[in-house]
């Protein structure tokens, strides 16, 4: 099934503004780019997209002034990446995801994916959200939550999803086998999340925005979720974009952690995680990790101390 399964269905949520109070700027020249590395990726992984992020600026209207919530975002994202967003609360995560997905519009810049508008692959499915609860279908069994979206998804999608076999073959590999005739009710947290994870790699979309979907989480389920995550996410390539607090999550999730700011919300700061893939739990022990997690905390550090 490697190279076959590819994707994921938007269902947003609401974006995270960040808390500058003023009057728009002029716009200015410059800013520096966060470029993929050259060896990000791996030859072998073909599904995903490359985005490019250049000079995006955005403002929230507040009454007669506004909330700057991004200022010049400057990103290259290769196909096949994974790239975690990773900042204080008010940075403008979500509301980069939220532009990326087309749901927001901006004021300066430009997106593209895969060289289309972030509208035109919406509209096409090569974007798709995952937001931070399941939100499945309440009425569905696991089997139908993950089916049914999977077979809608089919019309206007340039990659197409998932067969039900294939689909069957995803929930048993999460561990959802003998739960497919469930209702959501009867399901834990982390077996709704499992199921929303299957939904987002089964839906056709090459470029998967991910909001924090562990938030809601307990640490111990949490950490199992990562590494689920990471298991799907290596049988595929797609590209991702991952926003999370968790400076342990982004490191070994990740490609590249980049650290933003707040007023107005900016990168500043970009870790290359240079720990061999695939991911184990065991690498938590690998200097090289803890050094990445010192680098990310430092820079964090720092845009609190600002």
């Amino acid at each position: 099934m490697r190279g076959r399964i590819q994707g994921l269905q938007p269902a947003m949520t609401g974006p995270c503004r960040a808390a500058y109070d003023g009057a728009v700027p002029s716009p200015t020249s410059g800013g520096s780019r966060t470029a993929a590395p050259s060896a990000a990726g791996s030859s072998a992984r073909s599904i995903g997209a490359p985005v490019s992020i250049s000079g995006v600026s955005k403002w929230f209207p507040t009454g007669r002034s506004f909330l700057h919530a991004l200022d010049e975002i400057d990103i290259e994202i290769e196909p096949g990446e994974f790239v975690s967003l990773i900042g204080p609360s008010g940075c403008g995560k979500s509301t980069l995801l939220r532009v990326v997905g087309g749901l927001l519009p901006y004021e300066l810049g430009t997106v593209t994916v895969d060289g289309n508008s972030p509208a035109q692959a919406r509209d096409t499915k090569q974007i798709g959200f995952a937001p931070q609860t399941p939100s499945l279908l309440g009425w569905r069994t696991v089997r139908r939550n993950v089916t049914l979206l999977a077979e809608v998804n089919r019309r206007g999608a340039i990659h197409p999803p998932l067969s039900e076999s294939e689909i069957l073959e995803l929930l048993e590999t999460v561990g959802l086998g003998d739960f497919l005739d469930r209702l959501p009710k009867e399901l834990s947290g982390g077996m709704q999340q499992r199921v929303s994870l299957v939904r987002c790699f089964a839906l056709g979309a090459p470029v998967l925005l991910m909001d924090e979907p562990f938030s809601a989480l307990d640490e111990i389920t949490r950490n199992e979720m990562r590494y689920l995550l990471l298991d799907l996410w290596e049988r595929t390539g797609h590209t991702v974009v991952f926003v999370t607090h968790s400076i342990p999550e982004a490191v070994i999730l990740s490609d590249r952690v980049l650290v933003m700011a707040t007023k107005p919300g900016r990168v500043v700061h970009a870790e290359t995680i240079t720990l061999p893939r695939p991911r184990s739990v065991q690498m938590e022990d690998d200097e090289r990790y803890l050094v990445h997690m010192r680098n990310v905390r430092r820079s964090l550090g720092e845009v609190s101390a600002r």
